[in-house]
């Protein structure tokens, strides 16, 4: 089980938004790498970095941020945002990238998503990024009327490292994580599941360990250990118990 902190980036600089409006961000710092270490040095295992540019634009938008970040680093960065082909996953990775997320391509080209972790098992992972049940889109601008577990299911391959599920209405809200809806998505597939979006305080970890044994693997968080609500350190403390 793993407590992954958020770096997500716009215009170069560490920002959060609320659930995921580019023009609702809060700025919490202008140097992401110094951020990364942060958490790193609090005692996280892998680190979730966005590039929130690169989502909407479709393309990368952050690349010299990112490679910082990979250079100052040893623990893995999985990153998201603006990988819609293969080569863009090759430069992901030649950043120093362990992981790429796959979002907006799982949904609209499932077949290209799923060729590309053919060539590089184990380091795609499938982002399914959910309002009210549906699959969203660049960076969450858009949503299909595809159900998220149909989409899941057409990625539950040995070759796929693991999805990571977003409920969009909680991201950045203090909320809670989206438990029953994360619940069924675990049961739903065998690949491993990272939680995103809504974890306030040590109380939602607590609920959220409860999903270990039906194959969830780890949780995201970002504005709650920017924010305070969350401590980092003891999060970390707790999930090494399971």
């Amino acid at each position: 089980m793993e407590a992954i902190p958020a770096v997500d980036l716009k215009g170069g600089r560490c920002v959060r938004l609320r659930q995921g409006r580019m023009e609702d961000e809060t700025v919490f710092g202008d140097d992401p790498t110094f951020m990364a270490r942060r958490w790193r040095d609090l005692g996280a295992r892998r680190l979730h970095v966005v590039d929130l540019d690169g989502a909407v634009g479709g393309q990368p938008a952050n690349a010299p941020a990112i490679a910082a970040i990979c250079r100052a680093l040893d623990i893995p960065v999985q990153l998201g945002g603006g990988v819609r082909d293969l080569a863009g996953l090759e430069r992901a990775l030649e950043l120093g990238v362990d992981r790429v997320i796959l979002g907006t391509l799982a949904a609209r080209e499932p077949q290209t998503a799923l060729l590309m972790a053919q060539k590089h098992p184990g380091r795609v992972v499938i982002g399914i990024d959910a309002r009210e049940g549906k699959v969203a889109v660049q960076g969450w601008t858009e949503t299909s009327g595809q159900d998220y577990l149909e989409l899941a299911s057409l990625f539950d391959r040995p070759e796929v490292a693991a999805l990571v599920f977003t409920d969009i209405a909680r991201d950045g809200m203090h909320s809670g994580p989206n438990l029953e809806s994360t619940r069924r998505l675990c049961q739903h597939v065998s690949r491993p599941v990272i939680a995103a979006g809504g974890v306030h305080d040590l109380d939602d970890v607590r609920r959220l360990l409860e999903l270990a044994p039906v194959g969830l693997a780890g949780f995201i968080t970002g504005r709650a250990i920017y924010e305070g609500t969350l401590d980092l350190a003891q999060a970390l403390a707790l999930v090494t118990q399971v």
